[in-house]
């Protein structure tokens, strides 16, 4: 399964995985502290945004291409610190990852991290919400890609 990660995300599954009860919780905290910025062309443009409606908390994702690979963009409040670590994590982790890399992402990778031992089932349905968008995204970009 590790061949179908890229490598930035897979590091940090390896920090989880060494990673024992609590810091876990503390480790994605960090990664909440780390989310990356919306640019300025997507803030309060949520309507240009995914809004992904399988979360409890409100979670808005934009995907965007250019020579480098995908970049992708969360808007997550800062009220929900494990769902906003869960999303730095995805930005950071595949930050540059080509399309079909992330289609390529096991849809349960994130149960390599150890987090169902600190997260509801209710919080990793959330996390499996935010993958499927971010696949929809890039399955979006890698059609228009063959279009071209």
């Amino acid at each position: 399964m590790n061949e179908l990660i890229p490598s930035k995300l897979l590091e940090i599954i390896n920090e989880f995985e060494i990673s024992v009860g609590r810091e876990k919780i503390e480790l994605l905290l960090q990664y909440a502290d780390m989310m990356p910025v919306l640019p300025e062309h997507l803030q309060e443009r949520h309507d240009t945004m995914d809004f992904v409606q399988e979360c409890m908390t409100p979670v808005y994702v934009s995907a965007e291409q250019d020579d480098t690979g995908l970049h992708f963009y969360f808007d997550v409040p800062a009220e929900s610190p494990t769902v906003r670590g869960f999303a730095a994590i995805m930005a950071i982790g595949l930050d540059g990852s080509t399309p079909r890399q992330v289609l390529d992402i096991p849809n349960d990778f994130f149960l390599q991290m150890g987090l169902e031992k600190v997260l509801t089932m209710q919080r990793l349905n959330g996390i499996s919400a935010i993958l499927a968008h971010m696949k929809r995204l890039a399955l979006q970009s890698f059609e228009s890609d063959v279009d071209r």
